[in-house]
């Protein structure tokens, strides 16, 4: 029978990956179900993502971590707050907060990451300057499931760009989040179409295990 799927986004900032799944998604038939994003949760109140959710009419959350919250108490609180949503997949959206190992795995292989570089590289932030610094000749984003260990999930699909001499690392982030704008739709519909799953800390497309770089079209 057709069903919704419900998705949960993660943002800290502007939410132009959260826009491009609205805008792609949101309200969308897929394989006769429903997508719904059913909610955009940020842990900074003036992220621009949250006026995002509300044109959107979207539930939109606050959970904010205080100095002297540590980061087991902070994800337990978010966690309730995913909690209330039932979501089928949590998107991370430029979501700039380290969760902790029990709200990974609780949600393991129904969590998803756009992160700006070509992992295994550049894990972390300041990715652009990196790859600047460290003279690659292209730079890009990948999607992968999120694991327990930052930025080191099964990588699903990864988008690529060239660095030039002159770029600046802003001009190359530019760049970048066109990359991104096309990946991420493409995988959130293959988790949601449930052509894409993670099974033992790998990823499966179609039942075809993904390389090390993701799916590589012929």
């Amino acid at each position: 029978m057709p069903a919704t799927k419900k998705v949960v986004v993660l943002i800290s900032g502007n939410g132009t990956n959260l826009q491009v799944i609205i805008d792609k998604l949101h309200n969308s038939k897929l394989n006769d179900n429903t997508v719904e994003v059913v909610a955009v949760i940020s842990n900074k109140s003036d992220a621009y993502g949250l006026e995002r959710a509300a044109e959107a009419n979207i539930n939109s959350q606050v959970v904010l971590k205080t100095a002297d919250m540590s980061r087991d108490m902070y994800s337990k609180i978010l966690g309730q707050a995913i909690d209330t949503y039932q979501p089928d997949l949590i998107l991370m959206a430029g979501f700039m907060c380290i969760l902790s190992a029990p709200l990974v795995n609780k949600y393991q292989g129904k969590m998803l990451n756009i992160h700006p570089s070509l992992l295994p590289k550049y894990q972390g932030t300041k990715t652009h300057q990196k790859a600047i610094d460290a003279g690659d000749k292209e730079h890009g984003a990948t999607v992968h499931f999120v694991t327990p260990e930052l930025d080191s999930g099964p990588t699903v699909l990864q988008g690529k760009v060239p660095i030039f001499a002159e770029d600046s690392a802003e001009e190359l982030a530019e760049r970048v989040l066109t990359q991104e704008h096309m990946i991420y739709p493409l995988a959130v519909k293959w988790f949601l179409s449930d052509r894409l799953k993670m099974v033992n800390d790998q990823a499966f497309l179609d039942g075809t295990l993904l390389s090390e770089n993701g799916y590589a079209a012929d």
